[in-house]
């Protein structure tokens, strides 16, 4: 199941959150080896998770994180802006309309496939997202390998510049645009159901 939180605060959204946290600390710390802070050893947690933020979480039937992504509004401080903004020669692109997606996590325990599949709910939670909510553009900060995948999706995607090695690999920016027929589209290529209705159990 797809749950949207963007209270961060709400004593109902704590334990999935928590979970989130567990997960992103053992993927980006434990596995990645990423300089990010960590809360009491066990969260991953950092300047960008706030009152402004908006989790996209995959739960399983207890409750318990699957996989998420972090939205933030390019308006505030975020990853590509604050951070690596070196990564678009041309401006960082921001506005009312654009929105960062970060903090794509994936834990290893899912298989492949399955990784797969929670990847493409995510992204067509975000999608869904930016229709409802008025949402041109996100933004992203990505491994160049998985770059490739996102600006081959379907949807009317750019890379911001060309890829930088930093500690760990290859990395680099991109801008997606969300329209009325970013769904048809992404359903092209598979990553958007068939069935509008249809999440991966």
């Amino acid at each position: 199941m797809i749950h949207i939180i963007d209270k961060l605060l709400e004593a109902e959204n704590q334990t999935l959150l928590q979970s989130m946290f567990a997960d992103r600390k053992r993927l980006f710390v434990d596995l990645f080896g990423w300089d990010v802070p960590v809360v009491d050893g066990r969260y991953e947690i950092d300047q960008f998770d706030g009152p402004g933020t908006v989790y996209v979480i995959a739960a399983d039937a207890e409750g318990q994180h699957e996989a998420s992504m972090r939205l933030l509004p390019s308006t505030g401080p975020h990853v590509l802006g604050t951070l690596f903004p070196h990564l678009c020669p041309f401006g960082v692109p921001v506005g009312e309309t654009t929105w960062e997606s970060t903090r794509l996590c994936l834990p290893q325990r899912h298989g492949a496939g399955r990784r797969r599949e929670l990847r493409n709910a995510l992204i067509c939670a975000m999608v869904d997202i930016a229709l409802e909510r008025g949402i041109e553009r996100y933004t992203g900060v990505i491994p160049d390998a998985f770059r490739k995948d996102v600006l081959a999706m379907g949807w009317q995607a750019e890379p911001l510049g060309p890829v930088v090695r930093i500690k760990g690999g290859l990395i680099g920016a991109f801008l997606v645009h969300v329209h009325s027929d970013t769904p048809a589209r992404l359903r092209w290529t598979g990553v958007y159901p068939a069935d509008p209705t249809e999440v991966p159990a």
